[in-house]
């Protein structure tokens, strides 16, 4: 790997082990190897480094729980099934990536302060409606734009509210079954049928 690679992969061992706002520059050249100076040569600041040590594992975890979910599936199971064992390997992925969750919380407060990291979280809030309408819905962007929209974005706030529930009270989160539950009580409520 090079300096620049290396800066990326410290700073990525250092936002799961330290978080975001408590990550120094000094903490990622000595878990890179890298020398200070390389941070700004290569990032232009630690901040930026940061955001895309951030962004890039994010899209790791959105890859790997692909493969995940594609390795569980079972070609025969209902679309409620399918969403149970997807929303059952979401919520272990929070656990073994707390800490990247609680940096997304914390950079949504800096949104109206540091537009490049509004930008970056709007392309990847993108992305992950398109990803979560893949994976829930089995259908890709191409083929249906508005559904995609729709269903992505219900997912996505799904996702973030579960998980902010889940940051504050994991032994009460909801589990896949838990969730479908919920949504068969919602969905058959004779009040909402009408």
């Amino acid at each position: 790997m090079g300096n620049r690679e290396d800066l990326l992969a410290g700073a990525k061992r250092c936002l799961m082990e330290k978080g975001y706002s408590r990550t120094t520059a000094r903490d990622i050249a000595n878990a890179s190897g890298v020398s200070l100076a390389a941070i700004g040569y290569h990032f232009r600041s630690k901040d930026a480094l940061m955001n895309e040590a951030l962004f890039e594992a994010m899209k790791e975890w959105g890859l790997d729980l692909g493969a995940t979910l594609a390795a569980d599936a079972k070609p025969d199971a209902t679309p409620l099934q399918r969403f149970e064992t997807a929303w059952d390997r979401v919520i272990e992925s929070f656990d073994r990536l707390r800490p990247l969750w609680v940096t997304q919380f914390e950079l949504l407060g800096q949104i109206d302060h540091v537009p490049e990291v509004r930008e970056h979280l709007v392309r990847g809030l993108r992305e992950a409606r398109d990803g979560l309408a893949e994976l829930f819905e089995n259908i890709e962007a191409a083929a249906d734009p508005e559904r995609v929209r729709l269903t992505g974005s219900l997912y996505q706030a799904m996702l973030t509210g579960f998980l902010s529930q889940w940051l504050l009270d994991p032994e009460r989160a909801l589990s896949g079954g838990e969730v479908v539950a919920a949504l068969r009580m919602v969905t058959s409520s004779p009040e909402r049928c009408s």
